[in-house]
């Protein structure tokens, strides 16, 4: 790894290991990694944990699915399942698992990028559902903003 102005840059054979940490790891990083498996896997090597894991929301599996994209092999996994793995950056999507994110080494960039909790939302369906499309729409754009957007 090369490391320029703070941002680490992955050698052309090399991804950059990304860990998308929320609470419950049942919604907003399920769908960061999902996102980022698809569109960045020649870059990124995505993974997701929580602090509290939660089963994966069958609303995240389904506005995921109308996007193109299948999660539905995933799962939730908490912190210490990924406790080997050697994180360039870790990606904080809620602020309490940036409260509760532990220390890593001195070469793990850690990057708090909050997004809405689609899941306390509450009304109708459709209303519930498109505060998870809104959720799922913001968290593409800012995946495809990667690796630059690290900096």
């Amino acid at each position: 790894m090369e490391q320029v102005k703070g941002l680490i840059l992955a050698k052309k054979d090399e991804k950059l290991n990304i860990l998308f940490l929320c609470t419950g790891n049942s919604c907003r990083s399920q769908m960061a990694e999902g996102w980022a498996k698809m569109l960045k896997s020649d870059c990124i090597e995505p993974f997701s944990a929580g602090v509290f894991p939660a089963k994966v929301s069958e609303r995240v599996i389904k506005v995921m699915a109308e996007a193109g994209i299948d999660i539905s092999n995933q799962y939730s996994k908490h912190l210490d399942d990924l406790c080997g793995i050697d994180f360039d950056y870790v990606i904080t999507l809620c602020d309490n698992a940036a409260e509760l994110c532990p220390a890593y080494p001195a070469k793990t960039k850690i990057i708090h990028k909050p997004f809405a909790d689609p899941s306390v939302m509450m009304g109708d369906t459709e209303i519930v559902m498109n505060a998870f499309r809104k959720t799922r729409d913001q968290i593409k754009k800012f995946i495809l903003s990667l690796p630059d957007s690290l900096a």
